[in-house]
């Protein structure tokens, strides 16, 4: 069954030329030019990805964003911005966005992100039990079928990108694990710059889940090659 994607994006030419690859690419597509028309197809319709303009007419995309992460089903967002600076990359993914991509983008890499998005999607869809059992390490808990995270007995709100890369670590501890295989493996795609943002990544998620981020016990840094999750946490 095809994947269904809502499009919200106001300019009409992008939002055409968007709409147009999409369906070539097998994607059933709806179209939004504003939050709230959105907000009213995200109430009637299954979907099964969103593609969100952070800047639209009445209503910020990040407002949008928020209600769909506070919803009980689990949507992934694509957020796109014409805006690059690095908070405004970081306000996105912390309030939810899956991946982001900043205008101008070319066609290929948003259906590469896409493509990435559904697969991991899918991926947890299928998992096995063995990889839906609650993770317990020294003051954290790691649920994958609930997608939930606590610290010391306290709910810890990660991303989705967030969650997968914990998940991921917890899962292989004391493997360690290049920027580029951590792209390949959690992302679903490797290119060349993009390193920056598994960086940008870890250092949230250790701000979230370590009590003094700067002496992580539990993603550790592994010089020169990369991180792993670590065999035994110490108290």
């Amino acid at each position: 069954m095809a994947h269904r994607i809502l499009l919200v994006e106001d300019n009409q030419d992008l939002a055409r030329l968007v709409q147009m690859h999409l369906r070539d690419a097998g994607y059933i597509v709806a179209h939004a030019m504003d939050g709230r028309t959105a907000l009213r197809l995200l109430e009637s319709e299954t979907l099964d990805l969103v593609i969100l303009d952070l800047m639209l007419p009445d209503m910020d995309g990040l407002d949008i964003s928020r209600r769909l992460r506070a919803a009980p089903r689990y949507l992934p967002i694509l957020m796109l911005t014409a805006k690059s600076t690095e908070l405004d990359r970081v306000l996105g993914l912390e309030l939810g966005a899956d991946d982001y991509l900043t205008k101008p983008f070319s066609l290929r890499e948003l259906l590469a992100r896409v493509k990435a998005l559904f697969r991991r999607v899918d991926a947890l869809a299928d998992a096995p039990p063995e990889l839906q059992r609650v993770l317990e390490f020294e003051g954290l808990t790691i649920d994958p079928a609930r997608r939930r995270v606590l610290r010391d007995g306290k709910e810890v709100h990660l991303t989705g990108r967030e969650f997968d890369l914990l998940a991921h670590f917890a899962r292989h501890p004391g493997l360690v694990y290049s920027r580029t295989q951590l792209l390949d493996l959690v992302w679903g795609y490797g290119h060349d710059g993009y390193e920056h943002t598994v960086n940008s990544h870890i250092n949230r998620l250790r701000a979230k889940i370590e009590h003094t981020p700067a002496e992580p016990r539990y993603i550790l840094t592994v010089w020169g090659v990369g991180y792993k999750f670590a065999e035994r946490v110490d108290g």
